[in-house]
């Protein structure tokens, strides 16, 4: 028998039990009986030393309030504009978009895709997926497309690069006082707090939605 370390407690390997029971590491396929965790435990395979799950403290119904509040500062990060430019009594605001189009028309395609792709497309498809699947997993239920979607979403993750550009942007602010009259606008701020929604919602461990009952089956 072997033990898993989580930290004060040990579970031992089995290979008997009912899929919900059953615990298998990814990476070596060991299988374990799962244990329940309390707060602060994480259980680790003594094999390869992965972890194997985590105390989970956010429940789906929690979880879907944040993505809807990362949402909400996801559209306000889009509309406000991030910071203004002042020379000379003159002051221009940029917004996202506003840096993406200036980008495509100076001839910096490839940079304006990935701004788009990175700071857009992805971090709202990901928000997307999160709210759906976390909408119907408060209902104790699988969503529907469900085992595709939860594949989109582990491609898509990897590719949300908010905090690079918040802490790009705030390089470049300390950098342009040099220049020109920086203000900071609130489309900076919202981004800041949507990089920690986000931060978060990529901590979250999802595969105990698996262990819920399909929708037809409900």
């Amino acid at each position: 028998m072997t033990g898993v370390a989580l930290r004060r407690m040990d579970i031992e390997c089995m290979d008997t039990g009912t899929p919900e029971q059953l615990l298998v590491c990814e990476y070596c396929d060991t299988v374990y009986r799962r244990c329940r965790l309390a707060r602060g435990e994480v259980a680790e395979c003594p094999r390869c030393q992965c972890e194997l799950e985590r105390y989970q403290w956010l429940n789906p119904a929690v979880l879907l309030a944040l993505v809807l509040t990362a949402l909400l500062l996801f559209v306000q990060a889009n509309v406000w504009p991030i910071v203004t430019l002042g020379l000379s009594g003159q002051y221009n605001g940029v917004t996202l978009w506003g840096m993406i189009i200036a980008l495509w028309r100076e001839d910096a395609a490839v940079v304006a895709v990935i701004t788009a792709a990175t700071l857009f497309f992805f971090p709202l498809i990901k928000m997307l997926l999160l709210g759906w699947l976390l909408w119907f997993a408060r209902l104790g239920v699988r969503a529907p497309g469900f085992a595709r979607l939860m594949v989109l979403l582990h491609y898509v993750n990897p590719w949300t690069m908010s905090e690079v550009f918040v802490l790009g942007a705030l390089v470049s602010i300390v950098k342009a006082h040099l220049y020109f009259e920086v203000v900071a606008d609130p489309g900076i701020y919202a981004y800041a707090a949507l990089t920690v929604l986000i931060t978060l919602f990529s901590g979250v461990d999802l595969r105990d939605l698996w262990d819920m009952p399909e929708l037809d089956a409900a």
